[in-house]
């Protein structure tokens, strides 16, 4: 077992040294393994911003194409957005944005990252999903300021040493948020979770 696991076994935040200091964790004797991570977010408005959004008649034109591009461009730069994350080669990520089933005023946000690596895409998926809500909100401010963004939070994740982990439906935002499509440069949103994931 390596020092990493036996931190994360133990309850220990492996990221913090005895003395309090951060510190990039090292993960070189951790196996490579196929990792999946899912976040949602969330922009609630007015079903009537909305209704702009879906049919891309905003003043700033396609909100829904300029989130699901900002979303993926925002996965690829999570490591240098959040200072200990361990930059991984990415091989998807995918963003799908609906309005959501149980508020006609607002779009859910569903982001799925997968890799190959040594650590999970947790962070990646949380960042698609935060800066594709960001991006919405950009794109409607003009026309509603009370826009909230949020929750956002991890639904699912898969693989690693901690094996996989979901909120299920009885979560709240697990029924509300959008499938997975595969849109974006992610490949067939329908592929199992199953290809595995752990925390970094």
């Amino acid at each position: 077992m390596s020092a990493h696991d036996d931190a994360r076994t133990s309850g220990r935040l492996t990221h913090v040294r005895a003395d309090g200091t951060a510190h990039m964790v090292d993960v070189s004797a951790k196996a490579v393994t196929s990792r999946v991570a899912v976040a949602s977010s969330r922009l609630t408005t007015t079903a009537e911003v909305v209704d702009q959004m879906l049919e891309g008649t905003l003043p700033k034109g396609d909100a829904l194409a300029v989130a699901r591009v900002a979303g993926i461009m925002a996965a690829k730069r999570t490591p240098d957005l959040v200072p200990l994350c361990h930059p991984l080669p990415l091989t998807g990520v995918s963003v799908d944005l609906e309005r959501a089933p149980d508020d006609p005023g607002a779009i859910a946000v569903r982001a799925r990252v997968k890799t190959k690596g040594v650590t999970g895409v947790e962070m990646e998926a949380l960042t698609a999903a935060s800066v594709a809500a960001l991006t919405l909100y950009d794109m409607v401010k003009a026309l509603d300021r009370d826009a909230v963004i949020g929750p956002t939070r991890v639904e699912e994740k898969s693989g690693g040493a901690s094996g996989d982990w979901g909120r299920g439906p009885a979560d709240g935002l697990g029924d509300g948020g959008a499938g997975d499509s595969g849109t974006g440069d992610g490949g067939p949103g329908a592929e199992s979770l199953g290809e595995g994931k752990d925390h970094g």
